[in-house]
């Protein structure tokens, strides 16, 4: 039953912190992670704030998936958002400092693509989140009940297997 622990972790991250709040932040938080290029700082700290603050951890691993197939559409825009706020005269002496931080070059902030999607994504967190609140409000009032339902998550969740022992 080893392989069935991550899909059991999925599903029980779906059902805990379900709060409407708690279920568009995770998306919110999902959707700029997904924007963000993997393998820097950048992305590293976002999954460290996902994971710490509480919020819905499935929905916002959900929305990272998905909405990293929309970052690799959205390459040519981010680039364009990067380079001109990296070429902007006034802003130079800002990225040459930050850059020769210790810790800087390691966000690969300088990446045009990078710093173009953490941008926008954070330019959109708010109106995600306020979007998908709600959206969630209205439809996730029985959320963990109707998931209950389905025998897979019973299964999963041994209570199908719990009773059959009792």
């Amino acid at each position: 039953m080893f392989f069935l622990r991550p899909i059991r972790f999925f599903f029980k991250a779906l059902v805990t912190d379900n709060t409407p709040s708690q279920m568009a932040l995770g998306f919110a938080l999902g959707v700029v992670i997904g924007l963000v290029p993997k393998g820097n700082m950048i992305a590293i700290s976002l999954m460290i704030v996902l994971s710490a603050i509480r919020v819905n951890l499935g929905m916002g691993m959900l929305a990272a998936f998905a909405f990293s197939w929309a970052g690799v559409v959205l390459d040519p825009f981010t680039h364009r958002i990067g380079n001109a706020l990296l070429t902007t005269d006034q802003l130079v002496p800002f990225w040459t400092e930050l850059y020769n931080q210790p810790m800087a070059p390691w966000t690969k902030f300088n990446n045009t693509i990078v710093l173009g999607s953490f941008v926008l994504g954070m330019a959109l967190l708010v109106p995600i989140f306020l979007i998908a609140k709600p959206v969630f409000t209205k439809y996730t009032p029985n959320w963990s009940e109707r998931l209950q339902k389905f025998k897979l998550v019973q299964l999963l969740h041994g209570t199908e297997l719990s009773s059959r022992l009792n």
